[in-house]
């Protein structure tokens, strides 16, 4: 387990420059919570995730079709476009299974 702490030899005494130092990096931590006003993003209400779960279905897979229709016709192939749309659904499961964790204000 790493320490977090340097080691110092606790019979030295502090340096004035290092109190200093740290002083300044609660002040300024202190001013960028303030000038933050909060944590983090507001969660979302039910309805708002909901919306956002329906964007995710329906965007990824027909995105990820429309990529894999795009290289179809540059590589001169059929079918890579099925393939992507899978995986586009795919990675939309995954989207959703994750908002589905996060809970609703």
């Amino acid at each position: 387990m790493a320490e977090i702490d340097p080691k110092e030899d606790p019979e030295l005494p502090r340096d004035a420059r290092l109190d200093s130092l740290d002083e300044r990096l609660r002040q300024a931590r202190r001013a960028e919570a303030d000038r933050a006003g909060g944590s983090g993003p507001a969660p979302q209400t039910g309805q708002a995730q909901g919306m956002r779960i329906l964007s995710v279905l329906l965007s990824y897979p027909l995105g990820s079709a429309l990529i894999g229709y795009a290289i179809d016709r540059m590589a001169g192939t059929r079918g890579i476009w099925v393939a992507m749309l899978f995986v586009g659904f795919g990675v939309a499961m995954w989207e959703v299974w994750k908002i589905s964790k996060q809970s609703p204000q």
